[in-house]
């Protein structure tokens, strides 16, 4: 900075004091030595003198400070055009030196709301531009929290394996700091086995949503486990998809469903789960549809406070083992509002489930709905509160359905209700079966000891086209007990055809009422 004019003015100043001095020094003496008079004439005389020194003195320095303070350019003028640069002055030592890279330059914009930059100033460089989030050399940014698996790799067309496009995906999603959505655009993807494991950030998982058609592989070499797709450890998931668009197809026909044990027995010796939720709260699945499972289409395992509704799964009625939706060892699970039609029951309920509830879903093809089958392991968890409403089932092997293994362990399920349901031309509408035995080959002299109490059974309506319309298999060990049969209208299609009777009944039971009923 120009410290010239700041000490200009001091000097002045400084003189200014001085000068005032001098003149009351002086007055003083004079007034000693010479009369009042002569005293007074003298001294005006003087400080006329001196006034004028002063003045001069003033004026000379007053010059250098306006000689030495470079203007500001746009002060107190809000149009005032910059000067043009100053001529070198005779004196090196107060001209304003060529501004270097360095010094600070005058003030550009004081007082000035439209300020034009000095004509001398050179143009300053124009900043680097920040890069975009398109830029090449910078991570791509989700938009609005949306993970692309296109983005991370993903190829549609249904030839190219993209399970690791799927991870990275995910993985990026789950890792977000924020509301994040795992999107699965419109295209056929193959996908080998893949698990989507949290906890994600904050413990709260992204949403995902499905628009295109998930390919299972179709050997079954490609599985080391028994799921192909699973959901682990979430809280807060939801699936969300189009039913036209979006599908989870496990192409079972190609290779699954011809296993030589699928033809030998009821039940495969591999059976690949196409959906899995493990371990996961608070979840939500709609508007998707699952499709040809090597085994079961959608699994709920150790989950709680799901709701499934608006979900369409679809396989034909001589695939093996492909059972709609199987709950085990969780609680709190709404399935409702969705279209099951598969060559297994629709809906089954194992062991270790509570608080259950199907309503308005359409079953068939299949095996109906069913609790069990149960007792088949040791130390077995029980099974309570079964809801079954407002279902309309059609041309399936069963109705409504609890089925337990012969010689099975000590288990307990209880409160289970199924009610205002109508059938269509099935088989076994009502039956409680604890010799289920699908192989044909179980010692069924050993009695089940699962112990079935509290069912509750009330407004079925339709047709069937069995010898029986009710088949009560109960225990000869642990009898059902507490079993309720209320307004049941059911009428038999095949009129010219010999039936045993229109109930049947085995084992022991206490406590079976039948109200205001026809079958």
């Amino acid at each position: 900075m120009n410290r010239t004019p700041l000490f200009s003015i001091i000097s002045l100043n400084i003189f200014l004091k001085k000068y005032q001095f001098l003149c009351l020094e002086l007055c003083a003496r004079m007034c000693i030595n010479q009369g009042k008079d002569a005293k007074q004439e003298r001294l005006k005389v003087m400080i006329t003198d001196m006034r004028d020194i002063a003045v001069f003195i003033a004026f000379f320095h007053v010059s250098i400070v306006v000689a030495t303070v470079p203007p500001c350019q746009t002060c107190g003028s809000p149009n005032l055009s910059p000067p043009a640069p100053e001529a070198a002055s005779p004196e090196p030592a107060l001209t304003q030196p060529v501004e270097s890279p360095k010094t600070v330059p005058p003030c550009q914009t004081c007082g000035s709301p439209n300020p034009s930059p000095p004509a001398h100033e050179a143009a300053s460089p124009e900043p680097a531009p920040t890069p975009s989030a398109d830029s090449p050399k910078t991570s791509k940014a989700p938009k609005d929290g949306v993970f692309d698996i296109t983005e991370h790799g993903a190829v549609a067309g249904g030839g190219t394996e993209s399970s690791s496009a799927f991870s990275a995906a995910w993985t990026a999603a789950c890792d977000y700091a924020g509301k994040s959505t795992f999107y699965i655009p419109e295209g056929r993807y193959l996908v080998g086995p893949i698990s989507f494991t949290g906890p994600c950030y904050n413990n709260w998982s992204p949403n995902v949503e499905i628009r295109g058609t998930l390919l299972a592989p179709i050997s079954l070499s490609a599985f080391k486990s028994s799921t192909w797709i699973a959901f682990k450890n979430l809280q807060g998931f939801i699936v969300t998809g189009e039913n036209e668009t979006a599908n989870i197809d496990g192409q079972g026909a190609a290779e699954a469903w011809k296993q030589f044990s699928c033809e030998k027995s009821d039940r495969c010796k591999k059976l690949i789960t196409s959906m899995d939720l493990i371990n996961v709260s608070h979840a939500t699945i709609s508007g998707i549809t699952l499709s040809n499972s090597k085994g079961f289409h959608l699994g709920l395992h150790g989950s709680n406070h799901i709701n499934i509704y608006n979900v369409n799964i679809t396989a034909p009625k001589e695939s093996p083992n492909t059972d709609g939706i199987h709950v085990s060892h969780s609680s709190n699970i709404n399935i409702f509002s969705s279209t099951i039609g598969v060559g297994d029951d629709c809906v089954s309920i194992g062991p270790g489930s509570s608080n259950i509830s199907i309503s308005d879903v359409q079953c068939g093809p299949g095996h109906g709905i069913s609790v069990g089958s149960l007792g088949k392991y040791k130390n077995e968890k029980d099974v309570v509160g079964i809801s079954v409403q407002n279902c309309t089932i059609k041309g399936t092997q069963n109705g409504i359905r609890v089925k337990t293994w012969p010689g099975a362990p000590p288990s307990k399920a209880s409160n289970m209700t199924f009610e205002d349901i109508f059938m269509i031309n099935v088989s076994n509408p009502i039956i409680i079966d604890q010799e289920y035995c699908p192989s044909h080959s179980c010692n069924t002299s050993e009695p089940s000891l699962v112990k079935l109490t509290d069912i509750f059974v009330r407004n079925i309506n339709g047709t069937y086209n069995t010898r029986s319309a009710i088949t009560l298999l109960c225990s000869s060990e642990v009898p059902c007990e507490n079993v309720q049969l209320v307004n049941i209208s059911l009428n038999y299609v095949v009129p010219d055809s010999p039936r045993q009777g229109r109930m049947s009944t085995k084992g022991f039971l206490n406590g079976l009422q039948v109200i205001n009923s026809r079958f």
